[in-house]
C-alpha cells in the first residue's frame, strides 16, 4: 500500500482533468471514497495520475448512459476533483485506490480523444457564503443540519459515536454539508444538485429539505459507505 500527500491548493491543478465517470456515485469534497479500478482505460488514467499530480476527477454519468458506456456518454456538468490518498496494485494488475475529494469542478469542454480515457478542460468552483448574512447564521444552520443528520442516521450500533468522531468540533458548515450529502441515502439527482451548488447556505437548505422528505432510515444501511466499482 502506497500513501500519498493529501495537501492541495488550486494552483496545483492544471485546468485539464482526467475524468473517471461513475454511474452510481456522486462524489463530494471533504470525503474519501474507495474505488476498485480494473478497466484498461481507467488503469491508464490512474497510472498517469500517480506519475504526475495525483489528481483525477470523479464524474457522474448523466441519465441515459447505458447505451454508450464503452464510448463517451454525457456527463453531468459538475464533478469532484480528487487527490489519490493511497493505492495498492493487486496480483491481477488492477488497483484498489482511496481518493480524497478536494474541490468542485465545472466541466467545460472535452478534449479530442488522444488517450484511452476522457480528458476535459475544467474550472475549480470555490464555495462561498452569501454576503450580508446575520451573525451566527452559519452556526445555526450547522446545528440544524447536524441534528437532522443524526435523526436520519440508521439505528445501528456505534453510528452516533462514529459520527461524533468524524465531525469533531472544528468542522465548517461547507464541510458538514458535503459529508452529509455524500453519506446519506439520497436520490442521485438530488446529490448532483447539491454538488453543483457553491452557495453553502443554499446547499444546506436544499439538503435539509431533501433529508426531511426522505423515507425512514433502514437498519441495514452501512456507515461509512463501501467501495465503488468502475
Amino acid at each position: 500500500m502506497s500513501d500519498e500527500p493529501l495537501a492541495f491548493s488550486p494552483e496545483q491543478f492544471s485546468g485539464v482533468a482526467r475524468i473517471f465517470p461513475l454511474p452510481n456515485l456522486v462524489m463530494f469534497p471533504h470525503v474519501m471514497q474507495a474505488v476498485h479500478i480494473f478497466e484498461p482505460r481507467y488503469r491508464a488514467l490512474f497510472e498517469e495520475a500517480i506519475e504526475d499530480d495525483r489528481l483525477l476527477a470523479l464524474g457522474s454519468l448523466a441519465p441515459g448512459w447505458e447505451g454508450d458506456y464503452e464510448g463517451r456518454p454525457p456527463l453531468r456538468p459538475t464533478a469532484c476533483l480528487c487527490r489519490i490518498a493511497t493505492h495498492q496494485q493487486t496480483d491481477d494488475g488492477t488497483y484498489n485506490v482511496l481518493v480524497l475529494g478536494v474541490r468542485r469542478l465545472r466541466l467545460v469542454r472535452e478534449l479530442p480523444p488522444k488517450k484511452l480515457f476522457r480528458v476535459m478542460e475544467s474550472e475549480i468552483i470555490e464555495d462561498f457564503e452569501p454576503g450580508g448574512a446575520p451573525v451566527g447564521a452559519a452556526a445555526a444552520l450547522q446545528q440544524r443540519l447536524l441534528a437532522a443528520f443524526k435523526e436520519a442516521m440508521p439505528r445501528i450500533p456505534n453510528a452516533y459515536e462514529q459520527l461524533d468522531q468524524l465531525l469533531g468540533n472544528q468542522i465548517t458548515l461547507a464541510m458538514l454539508a458535503d459529508i452529509v450529502a455524500y453519506t446519506i441515502d439520497l436520490d442521485l439527482e438530488i446529490k448532483a444538485r447539491l454538488l453543483a451548488e457553491p452557495d453553502v447556505f443554499r446547499r444546506t437548505l436544499l439538503l435539509l429539505e431533501a433529508i426531511a422528505g426522505r423515507p425512514a432510515p433502514r437498519a441495514d444501511r452501512k456507515f461509512p459507505p463501501e467501495f465503488s466499482q468502475n
